[in-house]
């Protein structure tokens, strides 16, 4: 081999390690760019589904009892009436009606347009003969309130612990609006996962 053959091996060899090296740079750089785009895209996700799908809820107090324990982790879903109205029965969050920096959870007892009234304890709809029928109810429920005319839009709502709650019976603005309804309360993740039961009522 020459001198001049010699210098051009030597040359490509150089050019071969520069090229090497280059490519190897440029698959770190794309692997921590592929990083990045994966966490800023995780970020994102979590920011729209807790913004915009779901809310993580707990009730602090007894008053869902024996429905939800005090502690309980919830996942309330926002879009539940996207396409459909809060039914009898539905345990919603929502802004409490006398400072809508708290967020409350209770039972839907009383839709738009009825008229609500609890006497020794048992709920009546629109002058029935019969109260409820409300399984999920803790204890023996006592007391008489109303009648209550539920505004058009709005709601009456009671916890299911009714001798330990603080709901429309007692807020002075007595009714939750559908526009401060938050969502729809789902399934328990914590301490066990499992769907919250929503008995029909009538």
């Amino acid at each position: 081999m020459d001198k001049f053959e010699l210098e051009n091996q030597e040359k490509n060899e150089e050019v071969f390690q520069t090229n090497e090296k280059e490519n190897k740079k440029d698959k770190v750089k794309s692997e921590i760019l592929s990083w990045i785009k994966t966490i800023l895209g995780a970020i994102l996700l979590v920011v729209i589904i807790q913004n915009f799908i779901i809310i993580n809820a707990e009730v602090p107090t007894e008053s869902m009892v024996s429905t939800i324990q005090p502690g309980d982790k919830l996942i309330t879903f926002r879009l539940s009436y996207l396409f459909s109205e809060p039914k009898r029965g539905d345990i919603i969050v929502f802004k409490y009606p006398d400072d809508e920096t708290q967020k409350f959870t209770k039972r839907i007892i009383g839709l738009p347009g009825e008229k609500v009234e609890i006497k020794d304890g048992k709920v009546y709809i629109n002058d029935s003969t019969e109260p409820l029928n409300e399984p999920y109810v803790n204890g023996v429920p006592t007391g008489d309130y109303g009648p209550y005319i539920v505004p058009e839009e709005s709601y009456f709502m009671l916890g299911d612990n009714r001798e330990n709650s603080l709901d429309s019976r007692f807020w002075q603005n007595t009714f939750v609006k559908k526009e401060k309804i938050l969502g729809e309360i789902k399934f328990r993740y914590y301490p066990s996962f499992e769907w919250v039961d929503k008995e029909v009522i009538y």
